[in-house]
């Protein structure tokens, strides 16, 4: 978590929501990413996307089985859909998204009795960290006096 937690800042630090992700098989970093939206003017470029896209093309391989997804907010509806399809195998993430996420919040894609697969899912990861980034960079969105 302590690299997809350095990707969410270095997101935060392109002017991008400071959310990143981090694809791991066997203990070994596959892939990272943070969020690229707004650069890349692309509604699909979310960190989970983009670190899955990497990990796919490392492996070569269209479904990352044995892999891991360590994200600093729960996913949305999209990326809880690719998460789905890749075959990820646990999923680990920060901060709940109460309006946004669809795993343990919305509409809890993998407890659909139509959802393909279910990674094992570990909420809670480095929490408080993960929702103060957010939290200060939406802040500071809103207000940038109060920049600190």
């Amino acid at each position: 978590m302590r690299i997809a937690l350095a990707e969410a800042r270095s997101a935060a630090a392109r002017g991008e929501a400071p959310i990143g992700a981090v694809v791991t098989r066997d203990g070994a970093v596959v892939a990272a990413a943070g969020n690229r939206t707004r650069e890349l003017n692309d509604p699909t470029a979310h960190a989970e996307i983009l670190a899955i896209r990497q990990a796919a093309a490392a492996l070569r391989s269209e479904r990352l089985v044995g892999c891991d997804l360590w994200v600093t907010l729960e996913p949305c509806p999209m990326c809880a859909g690719a998460i789905s399809f890749a075959r990820i195998r646990r999923l680990y993430f920060g901060a709940e998204d109460e309006k946004g996420g669809a795993v343990t919040s919305g509409v809890r894609l993998y407890d659909q009795p139509t959802c393909h697969h279910a990674p094992e899912v570990y909420p809670g990861f480095a929490e408080r960290e993960a929702g103060d980034l957010l939290r200060t960079f939406f802040r500071d969105l809103r207000d940038p006096t109060s920049r600190s």
